[in-house]
């Protein structure tokens, strides 16, 4: 049975103390829920990722980082590696999102060594992925998803996928204020689900959490996470406040 994930980017946001508050409160307001079938994620910045994992020591919360470097060590300035983040006991890492391949030139085959770096090293990575506003348009966005999950991802073994999550992130849907159909979100869903059982199998395909990543909303959450391929979010704007995220745990 495949996992339900609520997922917070925090992205470059958060000083210290914001870090501290807002950890402080998303433990309060989610002590009461039943959360035994659903992980609660946040990806703080890297500079509070060690004394965010300690705040969130024997609670519900997972704490993971927002991304990581290919190579094990060396002259890669402002890059952090596997080791250290296993050394603050980070276990997971989002790779892909769609502000690392546009604004840092993530390629498929640079995010294809990041995967094997995370298998390599017994981590988890969110991986993401997703069409801009042109591929929509020009009705190309089904390519576009199969083709990033192939480059970046078909090249694994089947029993590396225990170690996969997905997030499909409409990218013209971060950010914007627009968000994909709960309907739309669906049919995504489906056919990546179609194209991994095509490769991998049905019970991997069956198996894998994939994520909707695009301006979700305590508004919008229970009916997009209502769809049957859709088992849960990666939360960008409303990760930042308490209250939302608890929404949108709540609506999972």
């Amino acid at each position: 049975m495949r996992q339900k994930i609520v997922a917070g980017n925090w992205k470059m946001n958060n000083d210290k103390g914001e870090t501290k508050q807002l950890i402080k409160e998303i433990k309060k307001s989610i002590k009461k829920l039943s959360l035994k079938d659903t992980r609660v994620i946040v990806a703080p910045t890297f500079v509070h990722l060690a004394s965010a994992v300690k705040r969130a020591e024997n609670t519900k919360i997972e704490v993971v980082a927002q991304n990581m470097h290919q190579s094990k060590n060396g002259a890669f300035t402002g890059e952090i590696s596997a080791d250290m983040l296993k050394s603050i006991g980070v276990k997971t890492v989002i790779l892909g999102h769609s502000e690392r391949r546009s604004y840092f030139g993530e390629t498929d085959a640079i995010l294809a060594e990041k995967v094997n770096a995370v298998l390599e090293n017994d981590l988890e990575t969110i991986f993401c992925f997703g069409e801009l506003l042109e591929d929509r348009k020009s009705e190309n966005h089904f390519i576009v998803v199969e083709s990033q999950l192939k480059n970046g991802l078909f090249h694994i073994e089947a029993a590396a996928w225990k170690n996969i999550v997905l997030a499909y992130e409409p990218v013209w849907a971060i950010g914007t204020g627009e968000t994909a159909s709960p309907e739309q979100a669906q049919e995504m869903h489906a056919f990546i689900r179609s194209i991994i059982e095509k490769r991998y199998g049905k019970d991997i395909a069956d198996n894998v959490s994939i994520l909707y990543g695009g301006s979700v909303k305590p508004s919008n959450a229970e009916e997009i996470f209502s769809k049957p391929d859709v088992d849960g979010g990666l939360i960008g704007g409303a990760a930042l406040n308490a209250e939302d995220f608890t929404a949108i745990i709540k609506a999972i």
